[in-house]
């Protein structure tokens, strides 16, 4: 089970000044220093991040790539994309094009959003929000990344993850706000507790 701590992430100032961004998780690979939390295309297919917003502006362009913005702290988000405006409350998701001109307004105070990038075409990503619960976990598959947004989880193996080897895997593993558990086939990780997960998701596209 792999678990990626927000905590361990580097965060990276954006170049207008309106923000920072925690990289989460990259294909194949995101680079370090600057730039990289930028609008410049590095060489990635997709790139899950969270960005803390506390200054309305310009968001960087990001040409022949697909956006899906979450906001996940704060009330809401006055987004204008190509000139419409579309106001996004907390745990609405909203897919945009990444080359389309886009600026943000923050009528309630500083926002944080979680953004999955994917290049278009290539990669299709989904983000869901899931109200967790003490009774049922909630399992994670391959493809899939599960970051606790609010309230109190854990991550354990899956009941078959020891079946190949007949060991057992760790026990629950306490999770803080914002880490991320990654999905697997083999022993699907489980999320127990109480509070609300972003489930992200990102499709190959075939055909």
């Amino acid at each position: 089970m792999e678990i990626i701590r927000f905590a361990d992430l580097k965060p990276e100032p954006w170049r207008n000044g309106g923000g920072v961004t925690r990289q989460i998780a990259g294909h194949p690979g995101i680079a370090s220093g600057p730039g990289a939390a930028s609008g410049h295309d590095g060489g990635w297919d997709w790139r899950i991040s969270i960005a803390e917003v506390s200054k309305a502006g310009d968001f960087s362009p990001f040409p022949g790539m697909e956006r899906v913005l979450t906001v996940v702290e704060g009330e809401l988000l006055l987004l204008t994309v190509d000139g419409a405006e579309h106001p996004l409350e907390k745990y609405r998701a909203f897919r945009f094009s990444g080359e389309a001109g886009t600026t943000c307004a923050l009528p309630t105070g500083d926002v944080r959003n979680l953004n999955v990038i994917t290049r278009a075409g290539k990669y299709k990503g989904f983000t869901s929000i899931i109200e967790l619960s003490k009774k049922r976990a909630h399992p994670l598959f391959a493809g899939q990344l599960g970051v606790l947004l609010q309230g109190q989880a854990t991550a354990a193996d899956g009941p078959e993850a020891g079946t190949a080897t007949g060991t057992e895997g760790p026990g629950p593993v306490a999770l803080d706000r914002y880490d991320a558990v990654v999905g697997s086939d083999s022993g699907s990780p489980e999320i127990l507790g109480r509070g609300f997960l972003a489930v992200v998701s990102v499709d190959e596209v075939t055909g």
